[in-house]
């Protein structure tokens, strides 16, 4: 189970790399299009296109990064002084009645659109845009199933928690 877990945690955390390199590239693209607008009064539908696109990958694909490090929104007022028992339980609770079924619905609702897109090779419907949207709706289900694996290994985490077999330290 440990192989598994730091496996899923090793994939989330090359993602989140990636993704910060991405960033850097989102902020780079933005400073480009404003650069050869504003200057050089220059445009293009598809660059424009690709830091939203960019910046919408790095957002999804992000998110299990930050739940990774615990960097997600919770009421840390409560969270940040409890016990370990406490947090191990929110953790656990967490995972299996919010993570897990919110993201498993929302794969299970992106499918059809997702073969959709890909059924049709879906492309911008702004002239001179993207030709690739399909491959940007395929990040919705991926982000996802990186998020429920992650909800997993943080459940199974704070179920050792609970039980005592893992000090706070080695958690996250």
């Amino acid at each position: 189970m440990d192989f598994l877990l730091r496996t899923v945690e090793g994939i989330v955390e090359w993602t989140g790399r990636l993704v910060a390199w991405l960033t850097l590239a989102v902020v780079l693209t933005v400073f480009l299009v404003v650069v050869l607008r504003y200057t050089f009064g220059l445009g293009w539908a598809w660059l424009q296109e690709l830091y939203v696109y960019m910046h919408a990958v790095a957002f999804m694909l992000g998110a299990a990064f930050t739940l990774k490090h615990g960097r997600h929104v919770r009421v840390d007022i409560v969270y940040g002084r409890a016990r370990a028992r406490y947090r191990g339980l929110v953790d656990l609770l967490g995972s299996l009645v919010l993570i897990l079924p919110v993201f498993g619905w929302v794969v299970y609702a992106s499918w059809p659109f997702v073969a959709t897109s890909w059924a049709r090779l879906e492309a911008s419907h702004q002239s001179g845009g993207l030709p690739a949207v399909f491959l940007l709706k395929t990040v919705i289900p991926v982000a996802c199933a990186l998020l429920m694996a992650q909800g997993l290994c943080m459940a199974y985490r704070a179920l050792r928690r609970l039980r005592g077999d893992v000090d706070e330290s080695a958690s996250v």
